[in-house]
């Protein structure tokens, strides 16, 4: 039976990662802030939702091999828990290999939808283009990370981060306080990162690689492209309101989009966090969604959720109170700390309104329930944009952040409408969705 011991064992290595995970940003915001003005600033703040928007399509290699992983040893099918892996495996670095190919025609249309200056963009294209050549070693990071999310390695998942964020910081140090090679030295730092890190990854799963797996089955070859085709839609709708949301500070100022980019980061460093309870909450339901056990479901998601809600409300409370001065000392231009100190108390609240979605993205990630997660966030980006619509021209940069707060409700309440038929559906025999 899940305890809180359990969830709280658990969920530590999983946060540390996902806390190592999140300097990634953190330390490329704080390099260029230090050794960089707010173009550098506005020019990381539009390359790295660019790589959201590209990565997190992707994303769906590290949810969708944690959910179904999580099922296969809820059934106690470790043959086909090995497959899941190298399954995901060749998709990734496929999937990598073509987005290093097809990166002249992703950089125009990524570039075209954000209205920065020209040394902005300028400075932007450079990350870009040093970047890209990680993209294979990224995507298949994420089927390794699914993996030992799925069969509880959090120690592993957090050793893999910790060598991927520290070769991230210390070669971006070195390229732009060192080299001085701005935006660009931050994405080759990134991608040379990324690659030592895989290396390191295959190294801690190599024991999955022994043994027999049936890598051609039909039937869960189309169970995976099925998942992975609705969550990486539900993952573009969420890219895009990040997207939009860094779109709608540009049309303002650079100023205002400095801000904004490092207040980002703030919420990133939160979420990455309070989703180590999320994780957990996806592990523990995908194993007793694979094992048809209603009251376990029930169980974890209760637990999970009691401490998601207690460290959601001391994030708040640390960046309220304590969020000023981290701005005042990190960053150096005097109009984007003014914008970024202006607007903290709205992303304060982010880290405890954000639960009910961050929870419930688990709930639905680990029983890989793909067209309800597909329609939600569909359904949550279509309302954020109109509400953003609405209230910038009216309200500016509070019109802004009025709308990215009311995007996280919009996520919890459109996921929710979907819970009682999972619970309802652990009656009858898992079917793949089509």
């Amino acid at each position: 039976m899940l305890t809180r011991g359990k969830v709280f064992s658990l969920a530590v290595p999983i946060i540390l990662a996902q806390a190592a995970t999140a300097t990634t940003g953190v330390v490329d915001t704080a390099i260029m802030g230090r050794f960089g003005d707010k173009a550098d600033l506005a020019a990381v703040a539009i390359a790295a939702v660019a790589y959201s928007f590209i990565y997190w399509g992707f994303g769906f290699l590290r949810m969708s091999t944690t959910g179904l992983t999580a099922q296969a040893n809820g059934q106690g099918d470790t043959a086909e828990s090995r497959a899941i892996l190298l399954r995901a495996l060749m998709l990734g670095g496929a999937i990598g290999l073509a987005l290093v190919l097809l990166s002249p025609l992703l950089k125009i249309g990524t570039f075209a939808a954000f209205e920065g200056t020209e040394t902005v963009e300028s400075l932007a294209k450079g990350y870009f283009d040093a970047r890209i050549w990680g993209a294979p070693a990224y995507l298949m990071g994420l089927a390794v990370t699914g993996w030992m999310l799925g069969t509880g390695k959090t120690g592993q998942m957090l050793a893999f981060q910790i060598v991927l964020n520290g070769v991230n910081a210390g070669l971006d140090a070195w390229f732009v306080a060192g080299l001085d090679r701005g935006p660009a030295g931050i994405g080759a730092g990134t991608a040379i990162a990324e690659w030592i890190s895989l290396g390191f990854g295959l190294i801690l799963v190599a024991p999955a690689f022994r043994g027999h797996a049936r890598l051609i089955d039909r039937a869960k070859l189309t169970e995976l492209f099925a998942a992975n085709r609705d969550i990486m839609i539900r993952t573009l709708a969420l890219v895009f309101c990040f997207a939009w949301f860094v779109r709608s500070g540009t049309l303002i100022s650079t100023a205002i989009t400095a801000g904004n980019e490092v207040l980002l980061q703030f919420i990133t460093v939160a979420a990455f966090v309070l989703d180590g309870f999320a994780f957990v909450a996806e592990k523990e339901a995908g194993e007793a969604y694979g094992a048809r056990d209603g009251k376990r479901l029930t169980r974890a998601m209760r637990l999970t959720t009691e401490f998601a809600l207690i460290a959601g409300a001391a994030i708040s409370l640390l960046y309220f109170f304590g969020g000023g001065w981290v701005l005042q000392t990190f960053i150096r231009d005097p109009e984007a700390q003014a914008a970024a100190l202006a607007y903290l108390p709205w992303c304060a609240a982010v880290p405890f309104l954000g639960i009910a979605a961050w929870q419930l993205d688990g709930l639905f990630l680990g029983t890989t329930q793909g067209r309800a997660l597909r329609n939600a966030g569909v359904i949550s980006a279509a309302f954020y944009l109109f509400a953003d619509l609405l209230l910038r021209p009216a309200y500016g940069n509070t019109g802004v952040w009025g709308a990215f707060l009311l995007m996280y409700v919009f996520r919890a309440a459109a996921l929710g409408i979907y819970v009682p038929g999972l619970f309802k559906g652990l009656s009858r025999p898992p079917q793949p969705e089509t």
